[in-house]
This record gives C-alpha cells, structure tokens and sequence, in this order.
C-alpha cells in the first residue's frame, strides 16, 4: 500500500427533495451538461439521480427532511470556465466570483434546491 491510501474520489453526494428529479435534470443534464447515468435497480426506488462529466460524478439522493448543504459543497474543474459561467449567468443563475485564493478563478453557485458548488478554471 502507497503512503496515502486513497487514489480519487468516487462520487460526491447532494441531498434534493422528494419529486425533484425534472429539475435536478434541467440543471445538471441541460444546463451544466453532465451526462445523467443509471441508478442501479436496486437504489433507483429511492428517487434521485445521478450525473456524470469525464471522472466526476454527482449523485443527488432524496432527503425526507431536505435542508441544503450551503456550507459544504463539491468543487468542479471547469475545461472552459468563461462560457459555463456565461451559459449559468444567461439562465439567471447568479454566480458569485471569489477572489480569496491569488492566483485562482472561481466562482460559487447554487443548484436549484441551494446546494452550494464551487466551480474552478481549469
């Protein structure tokens, strides 16, 4: 075993409410344009999709008592970072720039349930 035991990480996971899926696919399948996969059969009765782009994968799973994560949140590398934040600004998702790390551009949003999401130029 290499001195560090993990390679990657697999998934990351957000909580939506129960009946969302059509607009957790407007968002992620139409609007950030990951590619939706199957949920095995034995977890597609729980409700909730996932997503995926190149290595990334989000998979949003139903909360009964939904609360968005604000705080906590994945980080996406984005290829080309200035249309994506066009094309999101365009569809009246508000973007909001963080100028704390030097050197770093980057920006914070909201998916639709107000899950926080970074998002980084690559």
């Amino acid at each position: 075993m290499a001195n560090h035991p993990f390679s990657a990480i697999d998934h990351v996971q957000l909580a939506m409410p129960a009946g969302e899926e059509a607009t957790a696919r407007q968002f992620y399948r139409d609007l950030l344009s990951m590619n939706e996969i199957a949920k095995p059969a034995g977890l597609a009765a729980r409700g909730g999709c996932w997503f995926e782009s190149g290595s990334v994968q989000i998979h949003l799973g139903v909360e009964p008592d939904f609360r968005p994560a604000m705080k906590a949140h994945p980080a996406f590398r984005c290829y080309d970072y200035d249309s994506l934040i066009a094309r999101l600004r365009a569809a009246g998702v508000e973007t909001r720039p963080d100028e704390t790390i030097p050197g770093i551009t980057r920006c914070h949003i909201s998916d639709p349930f107000g899950n926080r999401i970074e998002l980084i130029q690559a």
